[in-house]
């Protein structure tokens, strides 16, 4: 994948790049943290100036952030309710905690989409509750853009000060993607088998 990726931006340049990120958004397998790091790469040996590397990051990530909103916004909580009221145990949640989701993201939800897109592995799932407890799309948009381009920057100059070693960005990121993994996953078996119906 990582030729591909580099063929792609040698290319493509920022309109790629862009690509690029907002496949990353909608399609996960496709990191953000082999893209980014070999348009810092391009953006060091002169290809490419890595501000519009990381805002062209930035722009296609968001793209696939507002994609991800919209459709949970469209489904809504309301047909959800069924499938909770149904399979509640299996996805570990019932409505009151729903509600009290709710009104818990009136007032942290900001904080929660800036932090989270700074997540590895949460980032691109960061969209659908927010969209499904219908945050204020404003408030979304700027706690989205933000988190997105602090990231993208945070990859761009690694790959721009590593240069051709951006395979070194992986060794601290690779990581901690793991351990959000290793963490979601306990978390679900832990409330799988506290979890109560309501």
């Amino acid at each position: 994948m990582d030729s591909w990726v580099v063929r792609l931006i040698e290319q493509s340049g920022y309109l790629g790049v862009g690509f690029l990120m907002f496949l990353e958004t909608v399609f996960p397998p496709i990191p953000s943290e082999i893209i980014m790091p070999v348009a810092g790469v391009a953006a060091a040996k002169g290809e490419l100036d890595l501000l519009l590397v990381i805002l062209s990051g930035t722009a296609g990530a968001m793209l696939g952030n507002i994609f991800w909103y919209l459709a949970a916004r469209a489904l809504g909580l309301e047909r959800l309710k069924p499938l909770i009221d149904r399979h509640g145990r299996w996805l570990t949640v019932n409505w009151s905690e729903v509600q009290r989701a709710q009104h818990w993201f009136e007032k942290r939800g900001v904080a929660f989409v800036l932090i989270g897109r700074l997540i590895p592995t949460m980032r691109s799932l960061v969209s659908v509750p927010a969209g499904l407890l219908k945050m204020r799309f404003r408030d979304f948009v700027i706690a989205s853009t933000v988190g997105t381009f602090m990231w993208t920057a945070v990859l761009a100059g690694a790959g721009y000060r590593l240069r051709t070693d951006f395979d070194q960005v992986d060794q601290f990121i690779a990581p901690a993607a793991n351990a959000v993994i290793v963490v979601m996953i306990v978390g679900y078996l832990w409330r799988l088998f506290t979890h109560k119906a309501g």
